[in-house]
């Protein structure tokens, strides 16, 4: 009887095809070497170059010494989210009430309950691609399938001509990410329009990951939601992450209308019960941060960015400015075709930790993310370390 219970135990058929991160997977080596004794040039992360601020974290402290410790409103405090609402308006142009705003677990968790929210079994969702390694099996486990829409491919011949393409009369969903990573691009304001035209021509929900929104270096920032038509079928995603270096701290919130709003407060109440209660006070605070000083973070990412770029391009890897995020998406055939090769040769022989392309889909082959948001000092070691190698 023991013997047949155990050849009847098995996973949930809907994580059948979802993966563990090679992003993590390449982390964990780089650890090792460093056990090991080795120095690493470590461009493989996606983690700000700066600490938290202290009076967010002051923030956080204060709250656990006025035993703010109890269960919160599993959207989050009120105080948190009309805050929020202020954020969206002035920076997002995004006109929201309190009961459309939720906290969750960082962005991810925005992200999670959004495709959770809007897709069924056998349903597809167009992703352009290169993209964030999780979202493929954020899609997938929601038992749904990504059509992967080469982002190149649709600036040159036009968004909507290609959404047009790659669609299916399955299609529900459109993942939107601006700033991208890995590759820095930035959506124009006619580009979101066309989106837009498309996802309102076709009666479909846009899911917006804004998570770089404040690492705009070249053009602008534009919501999604914010255009005519749009922000009742859209569900925008927001982290505190990157812009306030909160990467620990699991901080987000999602933005979106009725039916919507309801089904992202049912994931969030049944999975974690919403955010950790000091956690949220520091989200209070860190929104108070003025523009000025995300705009001083902003420059200084923006030097790392042309220092960075600058080397490559000397040695050989062809690579554009990224407008957006902190990540460069260089051409990388000269080290190896093959993305992963590359990325095995430069830590092998140069130690460079860098994240294959193709990790990102399959438009990311040719290429490696190199990651800036590092010290000025790590960036010039990492070059002058990419001299001696392809010298």
């Amino acid at each position: 009887m023991t013997a047949t219970r155990v050849r009847g135990i098995r996973l949930a058929k809907r994580l059948d095809e979802v993966g563990f991160s090679d992003i993590v997977q390449i982390r964990n080596k780089v650890m090792a070497m460093r056990a090991e004794g080795l120095q690493v040039h470590s461009l493989h992360g996606g983690e700000p170059f700066f600490e938290t601020p202290d009076g967010i974290k002051f923030a956080a402290v204060k709250a656990l010494v006025d035993n703010q410790t109890h269960y919160a409103p599993s959207s989050g405090l009120m105080p948190l989210r009309k805050a929020l609402v202020d954020k969206l308006a002035a920076k997002n142009s995004i006109q929201v009430t309190a009961d459309e705003v939720i906290a969750t677990v960082g962005g991810s968790q925005g992200l999670y309950a959004a495709f959770l929210s809007v897709l069924d079994p056998g349903d597809d969702a167009l992703v352009f691609s290169p993209y964030w390694t999780p979202i493929g099996d954020l899609v997938r486990g929601a038992q749904a399938r990504p059509l992967l829409v080469p982002t190149i491919t649709a600036r040159r011949n036009g968004i909507r001509k290609t959404l047009e393409q790659f669609s299916t009369p399955q299609t529900r969903t459109i993942y939107y990410n601006t700033p991208q990573n890995p590759s820095g691009l930035v959506f124009t304001r006619a580009e979101a329009e066309e989106v837009a035209a498309f996802a309102i021509e076709r009666d479909l929900i846009v899911i917006a990951d804004e998570a770089y929104e404040d690492l705009v270096y070249d053009g602008e920032h534009v919501s999604i939601a914010s255009l005519p038509d749009m922000a009742e079928r859209t569900i925008t995603c927001y982290t505190f992450s990157k812009t306030y270096a909160m990467t620990g701290w699991r901080a987000g919130y999602a933005v979106a209308k009725e039916p919507f709003m309801t089904a992202l407060r049912k994931i969030v109440l049944y999975s974690t019960n919403g955010v950790t209660t000091p956690v949220q006070y520091a989200m209070i605070e860190a929104l108070t941060t003025p523009e000025s000083e995300i705009a001083l973070k902003r420059e200084e990412y923006r030097k790392r960015r042309d220092l960075l770029v600058a080397g490559l391009n000397e040695v050989g890897l062809d690579c554009e400015p990224p407008a957006g995020a902190f990540y460069a998406f260089p051409n990388i055939e000269k080290i190896h075709k093959n993305s992963r090769t590359a990325a095995q040769i430069l830590l092998d022989k140069a130690h460079i930790a860098t994240i294959p392309g193709s990790v990102f889909g399959a438009q990311g082959e040719g290429h490696l993310r190199f990651g800036y948001a590092i010290t000025i000092k790590e960036i010039e070691d990492c070059v002058e370390a990419l001299r001696k190698f392809i010298a």
